[in-house]
């Protein structure tokens, strides 16, 4: 199995759209960032009246002017911290506000266009992967908009004002600062750009390992019943240690650098101290100025010490979101033409017109297929595996794009209408239907949300199941499990037959619809699809020759094409026709 990723490292076009996604809340924005400012400022102000206090306390004089003094040093610090306090506790709901605001409509933007990619492009990738993308682009805008709201602002504003004052009292001190950043920072990007690679490389291994078990968890009963236990835990075992490995490797590049960190705030303390003594000497500094300073190391120690801390996370964030963003970046496979209109079905007549399909490089699939079915005719497609039957149908509802050829629905090129209103005009009855993990009732109704309990009771009854239904612990509003595992095979089809009988879709198509029923089963729905495709386009998929006896026309094909054409009588009659000897094989088991 391999790993289904396609990391592009697209870290511009993530933050392009995280922008695009934040900048719809302009005034949160606003208000976040005045927020910040104030309490950010706040912050690198309340050391000053620290220094004058210090100052007063040292520098003599009436002890009545020095408590006056220290009385005022004092109220401004009370509203220095009120303001620095509400400054942080309005930005604090700001943010709460914005954030759950983005995050919901990077969410939904994911659903939307992650659901409009084909049926294809499903079948191509791990759902637990695809699940754990979505959830991973949310995470990340809240990760990277944290650490610019939390980090990088107050550590542009606090640096920003400490070197003010730092320069006002030496210049020495202010350039030791400025050299100081200046060489860490160039250090911090140059680490985590290096970095980046293995963190794509975790953040890859992460979602391979997520896809794996979501697979094992789907196929638990296969696991099980093909002995695949131990092949799958060692599968798992090698995903898991691949994945601790580069986690290993990443988390400890990141110890690495949090050592080289600690180093440099050890020089930058003691080269700031030497500088600040030197001065001390010269008279250059008071008391209150090694208070300040050392306030405003502790400061730049904190700031600058999340700062490395938030580049790292910044570009671990990047590539936990570059995934999502491949999908987001790639145009979806089918797409509407500009200005496609809606089908309009008012006969039903499907023309199939010199179709040629092939999957990507493979083999053609169809060649030079041509099929014309009437308005209200039941047509059965028939042949060996492989022939290309439901091909055919997946071609009809747009499930891939012709590699030539047109399909036409009452003259209207299906590839020039909307794909909503084709499946809007369309039923499916599948082989082996997949039901959401939601009610019967739900379940039944998806394919008409405005129908009635009424109706859906008499759909259920019409398919045969409204009695096994309402043996269940909560009738309709018993839950069927993901993709309905609580319900046996016959059941869920039957179900799904309700669900075909409700939507009344003009054109219906049966792909091998009875399969999973049992012969008294089979006999009662066969009666409800009777009714079900009066009046209706029909095309139906069959194995058991039995369920299509009564079509109006059987189509036998071989090889991508059609080698017969007729109806039953007309068909068993032909001595050397492909359908004839099937029809012999199976003729014991037919209902007479």
């Amino acid at each position: 199995m391999k790993n289904p990723t396609s990391n592009k490292g697209n870290s511009r076009e993530t933050l392009g759209l995280f922008l695009e996604a934040a900048l719809r809340y302009k005034a949160l924005i606003v208000v976040l960032v005045i927020s910040v400012l104030f309490a950010s400022g706040s912050g690198v102000i309340i050391p000053l009246y620290f220094k004058k206090f210090f100052d007063l306390m040292t520098g003599g004089g009436a002890k009545t002017d020095l408590i006056t003094g220290l009385m005022g040093v004092l109220i401004a610090l009370i509203i220095l911290k009120a303001i620095e306090w509400v400054a942080w506790r309005v930005s604090s709901f700001a943010v709460v506000s914005f954030e759950t605001r983005v995050m919901a409509d990077l969410n939904e933007k994911c659903f939307a266009y992650l659901h409009g990619h084909s049926f294809g492009y499903f079948n191509n990738n791990f759902v637990g992967s695809m699940v754990k993308r979505v959830k991973s682009f949310a995470n990340a805008f809240e990760m990277i908009a944290d650490n610019v709201l939390w980090e990088v602002l107050p550590f542009i504003v606090s640096i920003s004002a400490i070197l003010f004052v730092l320069w006002g009292i030496s210049p020495l001190l202010g350039w030791g600062v400025i050299a100081w950043i200046i060489l860490y920072t160039i250090i911090s990007l140059a680490f985590s750009k290096f970095k980046l690679k293995y963190d794509i490389r975790r953040n890859e291994a992460e979602t391979f390992a997520s896809g794996l078990l979501a697979d094992t968890i789907t196929n638990n009963a296969n696991v099980k019943l093909f002995n695949g236990y131990d092949r799958e835990v060692s599968g798992f075992t090698k995903a898991t240690e691949d994945l601790r490995a580069i986690r290993k490797k990443s988390w400890n590049m990141g110890n690495v650098f949090e050592a080289v960190q600690g180093v440099m705030a050890i020089g930058l303390e003691i080269g700031m101290l030497y500088i600040a003594v030197s001065l001390w000497k010269n008279d250059g500094l008071t008391p209150g100025d090694f208070v300040l300073i050392q306030a405003y190391l502790s400061n730049i120690f904190g700031k600058v010490w999340g700062f490395g801390r938030v580049i790292r996370r910044f570009y671990e964030s990047l590539s936990d979101a570059s995934e999502m963003t491949d999908i987001l970046l790639s145009p979806h496979e089918i797409k509407d033409v500009p200005n496609a209109a809606d089908l309009k079905v008012s006969e039903g007549k499907i023309d199939f017109k010199n179709v040629d399909f092939r999957y990507g490089d493979s083999r053609r699939i169809l060649s030079g297929f041509s099929l014309s079915i009437a308005k209200g005719e039941k047509v059965a497609l028939i042949g060996p595996s492989g022939a290309g039957k439901t091909t055919v149908v997946k071609l009809l509802l747009r499930m891939h794009d012709l590699t030539g050829g047109s399909i036409e629905i009452d003259g209207q090129n299906i590839s020039e209408v909307t794909q909503e209103s084709l499946w809007r005009n369309v039923s499916l009855v599948p082989q082996d239907p997949i039901l959401f993990h939601r009610t019967l009732i739900d379940n039944i109704r998806y394919g008409r949300p405005d129908a009635s309990d009424d109706e859906v009771i008499e759909a259920a009854k019409s398919a045969h199941c409204h009695d096994f239904i309402m043996a269940t612990p909560d009738g309709y509003d018993t839950f069927v499990g993901e993709r309905g595992v609580k319900l046996s095979g016959g059941e869920r089809q039957r179900v799904a037959i309700a669900r075909a009988i409700l939507r009344n879709a003009p054109i219906l198509v049966l792909d091998e619809a009875t399969s999973s029923l049992d012969s008294g089963s089979e006999s009662l729905i066969q009666d409800a699809l009777n009714g079900l495709m009066e009046g209706k386009t029909v095309i139906v998929i069959a194995h058991r020759l039995s369920t299509i006896r009564r079509m109006d026309r059987i189509i036998v094909m071989a090889d991508g094409g059609i080698i017969e054409e007729g109806s039953h009588d007309v068909l068993s009659e032909r001595k050397d026709g492909m359908y004839r000897k099937l029809w012999e094989l199976q003729a014991g088991g037919f209902i007479k």
